[in-house]
């Protein structure tokens, strides 16, 4: 089966994902995602019904601290760098409607 895709399909892919790309782009992608798709090929040969599913290539686990309550920060600290604030509360601009329209 061959993985060589046209010119056209790449430019439906740049619509699709609303890129305005110029014929030379077109050209040079069009290469360079069909060797990709060769190569995803070459690597679906292979037989895996034997290798162990893995999220990573390296034993990484999480380093997780312990949950343990600690003092939070005051109000004036938490607001201290923000740009806007209405007393208390971060102030921030509406963006939802009115509710009664």
């Amino acid at each position: 089966m061959s993985h060589q895709l046209t010119e056209d399909q790449v430019r439906k892919v740049a619509l699709l994902a609303r890129l305005n790309i110029t014929d030379e782009e077109v050209k040079t992608f069009t290469g360079q995602l069909s060797a990709i798709l060769e190569y995803v090929a070459q690597l679906d040969e292979l037989d895996t019904s034997n290798v162990e599913p893995l999220a990573h290539c390296l034993p990484i686990h999480n380093a997780l601290r312990e949950d343990e309550v600690r003092e939070s920060l005051t109000n004036d600290q938490a607001l201290a760098n923000a740009p806007h604030r209405d007393e208390e509360f971060f102030a921030v601009p509406k963006v939802l409607g009115d509710a009664s329209a």
